[in-house]
């Protein structure tokens, strides 16, 4: 049976609608897993309560991410508390980054970060991400980056993540992982798995030792220099991939919506 994909939840029907974004979270969890963009239970994706501008929903410290559902999900505020019961604690390192972003980027629902192994390795190049393929070119000119300022646990990197990370909707955290955001869970999912596969490429390409082809300079600067919230016709992306993700899901262990 197919899923009808959550893109949006409206300010109305508060219950129902932080219930689907549960549920989506919980699947964003889920599918990082499945395409091995975990770090134990290190890393967190957070989605913001809808018609709330203060209250995110993140994962339980503790829990790998296959065994994260959408009722073990924990909701705090900006502030870092825990605003409903929970047995779990929330990594203080997730609120710092992840409250940052959520009080500087209004229109944004979703942050997701990762410790990937090509992630961190492409963290580490002073050139960063390189417009090689046509998954990179996909990112390129909305990718910004930060540099590192070990664990990011002190409060007063906020405002520096956030105007590190500007209008754009990928950073790249020097020395240490990736991040992505999105108007909605299924793009910020999207954006991470092409973030993703343009690292792994570009290491890849790397490792080879041979001279290397980049598209032509025009092409690059079409890419880069064109308006990325308006380059899918205005629509987040993920929209058309997430059903079927969820479809994936379901016929492997739909226990995530639980």
């Amino acid at each position: 049976m197919m899923n009808d994909a959550t893109m949006a939840y409206p300010a109305a029907e508060t219950g129902v609608a932080e219930r689907a974004a549960r549920v989506d979270l919980a699947a964003c969890y889920r599918l990082l897993a499945h395409y091995g963009m975990t770090d134990l239970i290190f890393t967190h994706v957070s989605a913001r309560v809808p018609g709330r501008h203060d209250q995110f929903l993140i994962n339980p410290f503790g829990l790998l991410f296959d065994q994260i559902t959408a009722s073990s999900l924990v909701k705090i505020d900006c502030d870092g508390n825990v605003v409903e019961d929970s047995p779990y604690a929330v990594n203080k390192a997730g609120f710092v980054i992840h409250s940052a972003i959520h009080l500087a980027r209004p229109e944004v629902a979703c942050v997701l970060h990762t410790h990937t192994r090509a992630g961190m390795a492409a963290s580490c190049l002073e050139d960063g991400l390189l417009p090689l393929t046509q998954t990179a070119l996909q990112l390129f000119g909305t990718v910004a980056y930060h540099d590192y300022e070990g664990a990011a646990v002190n409060l007063d990197e906020r405002a520096r993540l956030a105007a590190d990370l500007g209008d754009k909707y990928a950073l790249i955290l020097r020395n240490h992982g990736l991040l992505t955001v999105g108007r909605t869970i299924p793009e910020a999912f999207e954006l991470m798995f092409n973030l993703e596969r343009a690292c792994q490429v570009q290491l890849d390409v790397l490792a080879c030792g041979s001279v290397i082809r980049q598209p032509p300079p025009e092409v690059v600067e079409r890419h880069a220099a064109r308006d990325f919230a308006s380059a899918n016709g205005g629509q987040p992306r993920g929209s058309r991939a997430w059903p079927a993700l969820l479809n994936m899901l379901d016929a492997e262990d739909s226990s995530y919506r639980t």
